[in-house]
């Protein structure tokens, strides 16, 4: 199914997670909940912990072979997706983990255009790792550092891909001009005044040549981005 196909339709994303309180205000404020509230996505949390089989609730054991930390066990992630794919079809299903494919703006890109999502939360010392073998189709961090849990990491991969899908932002050229589109940091922005205790705009901003403007721009752009991300340069 191609992306065309996809954007009439509404993108759902499930989150399983041992603690699904942590993602209820991410997703009730803002532009996300407008893009639910028109239905052009739906989050799903999952409670990990109702797919455990004994009566504790209990997803996590310790480790074999020893060491610190507890892991989370396969069996409840593998009932909870299980579940979800026999109701729909995923297109991924992904893990945040400190170790995955590092975020960044073209893989937000790509994974916009996709139709469902599953998004497991990392926790404790990570998951059986027969879950990343079979159970999972991408692994994904939002930086070189550790988290408590992946429920924040799940949170800003649902928000950089849902602020992406037409209709979700009041200016659709808005997510175009974001920084990282074009391969460089955002250009510098100014509003009123245009004078402010004798701090003043650039002339060119207020000179309403369209070309000049955009030249400026484009020069900002590539002179923060040598400065501020000189890898991307």
């Amino acid at each position: 199914m191609d992306c065309w196909t996809y954007i009439c339709l509404t993108m759902r994303i499930d989150i399983i997670t041992v603690l699904p309180e942590l993602l209820q205000s991410p997703f009730d404020h803002s532009i996300i909940k407008r893009a639910q509230e028109k239905g052009l996505a739906e989050i799903v949390v999952h409670n990990l912990r109702d797919y455990a089989s004994n009566k504790y609730h209990q997803v996590d054991d310790y480790a074999f072979g020893g060491g610190a930390g507890m892991v989370l066990m396969i069996e409840p992630i593998d009932k909870c997706i299980s579940k979800l794919k026999s109701e729909r079809e995923y297109d991924e299903i992904i893990y945040t983990s400190p170790d995955g494919q590092l975020l960044d703006q073209p893989l937000a890109n790509e994974l916009s255009l996709k139709g469902n999502l599953i998004i497991l939360c990392g926790h404790y010392k990570g998951v059986d790792e027969r879950v990343r073998e079979h159970l999972i189709t991408r692994e994904i961090s939002i930086g070189n550092f550790v988290l408590t849990g992946g429920e924040l990491a799940a949170a800003v991969i649902a928000d950089s891909i849902i602020r992406l899908l037409p209709g979700v932002l009041s200016d659709e050229t808005s997510a175009l001009t974001d920084s990282f589109q074009d391969g460089l940091v955002a250009p510098p922005v100014y509003t009123r005044p245009a004078d402010y205790k004798g701090l003043q705009v650039p002339d060119v901003l207020l000179s309403g040549h369209t070309k000049n403007i955009e030249e400026w721009r484009h020069e900002q752009a590539v002179e923060r981005t040598k400065k501020r991300r000189p890898g991307m340069a």
